[in-house]
């Protein structure tokens, strides 16, 4: 498999999109090779007692621990996020679980944003019935997260844009609180995507995407990764085994995911799902910013109209975080906005007389997705948990897709004459 040349150094995302996951070098083939297999053999012994022992790099012996195709894709998105290496996972929800059961232990304590996917969110209380504290702030301010800390806290995990209420919260001043206490600061960077925001430039020194979403894009691939970005100093780090504390500290705490969250755990992302994430990955710069320039226009209409209470999209100047947006994410909201009604049993007739959006859990399809979220994907958080969480009953999800503008405007308005 070969990528760009060496004399080549390609600065423009849309060039390392492109050529990033390389080709098939053997054959000519244009897009890299699918690699099915589940055992992978070794001419030498030694050579298969190496990739066991991790002294022979490069090597493969068995695909719950990944190919050469997951390796492909965890090449380019090391690249993206501009890191040292990545683990990929069968799913974003596997990649996060690995985060967690990893490198937390019981007794030891952990700060979360107060506004997290309901799915996150649900894992939490898992971790918790396994002795891990958590703590649940407001992220927008840094204070807050300041005033949570305790002796047993070992990471702050935060998400760049929360899904779906789009509060953002305070990056840099977080991170700058994680490097003056020795933290590890854990960024989810799936509504973003590192073609809008590099969470290592604020100090993360782990990133978590969902794959399936912004980067794959299609809605025909699940995946997840965590990459290190070589921020944190993992020699200070005490919940690792004795057995990844070897060579280049730099690495332990990847290898011990990749052993304990994907070896162990068995979340493992299959050949064929990694090549379909590669190809759609191609054209993550064009899909982002056609339906991020979608999602703004649609905002921006949505909130002047009458029948709608408010609306939550981070490159609106109404958003509360609207500064911290403009800062990060190069002038580019993404393409998930929310928003309410003002009335509140309005909300379903409106959602079923419209005609493009399709009625769908999801995020970053192609096709513009819409979700009720109290009766669905927050549903099991009970009314209580969801005013904690700042969901209102009434909340509307829109994942914009490439439709044309005019036409999903059109739509809703359409849809909204009688609500």
């Amino acid at each position: 498999m070969s990528a760009l040349p060496p004399t080549s150094s390609p600065t423009a995302l849309s060039t390392r999109l492109v050529h990033g996951s390389g080709h098939d070098s053997q054959h000519g083939g244009v897009h890299p090779p699918i690699h099915p297999s589940v055992q992978y053999g070794h001419a030498r012994v030694e050579d298969l007692i190496g990739v066991f022992q991790g002294t022979f790099k490069g090597g493969f012996n068995y695909a719950r621990q990944g190919t050469p195709t997951t390796a492909a894709l965890e090449a380019l998105v090391t690249e993206l996020e501009g890191g040292l290496g990545t683990v990929s996972f069968a799913t974003g929800m596997a990649a996060i679980q690995a985060l967690f059961f990893t490198l937390l232990r019981s007794g030891d304590h952990l700060v979360v944003g107060d506004q997290l996917f309901g799915n996150t969110a649900s894992l939490l209380g898992t971790l918790e019935g396994f002795g891990v504290q958590v703590s649940r702030v407001d992220t927008t301010r840094a204070d807050s997260v300041r005033a949570a800390l305790r002796e047993q806290t070992r990471m702050v995990f935060v998400e760049t844009i929360a899904n779906p209420t789009t509060r953002i919260p305070d990056l840099a001043g977080i991170g700058a609180l994680c490097r003056e206490h020795g933290l590890l600061y854990a960024v989810d960077n799936t509504v973003t995507s590192p073609a809008l925001f590099q969470p290592r430039t604020v100090g993360a020194g782990l990133v978590v995407n969902s794959l399936t979403k912004t980067l794959a894009g299609h809605g025909a691939a699940l995946g997840g990764a965590l990459t290190d970005t070589g921020v944190f100093d993992w020699s200070t780090y005490p919940n690792l085994f004795a057995a990844y504390r070897q060579g280049d500290p730099r690495g332990w705490g990847l290898q011990q995911v990749r052993k304990k969250g994907l070896r162990d755990m068995g979340g493992t992302l299959s050949s064929q799902a990694a090549h379909g994430i590669l190809v759609g990955a191609e054209t993550l710069q064009l899909r982002l910013q056609r339906c991020s320039d979608t999602a703004l226009q649609l905002a921006r209409w949505l909130e002047a109209h009458p029948a709608v209470a408010r609306v939550h999209y981070p490159m609106l100047p109404s958003h509360p975080q609207h500064a911290i947006a403009r800062e990060h994410f190069q002038a580019c909201g993404s393409w998930m906005l929310s928003f309410e009604l003002r009335e509140e049993a309005a909300m379903l007739p409106f959602i079923n007389r419209l005609q493009l959006p399709i009625k769908a859990t999801g995020l970053a399809d192609t096709r513009t997705l819409i979700i009720p979220v109290a009766p669905t994907i927050f549903f099991e958080m009970g009314r209580a948990g969801r005013e904690r969480m700042g969901i209102a009953e009434g909340l509307v999800r829109l994942s914009v897709g490439l439709e044309d503008a005019g036409d999903l405007q059109a739509d809703l308005e359409q849809a909204l004459r009688d609500a």
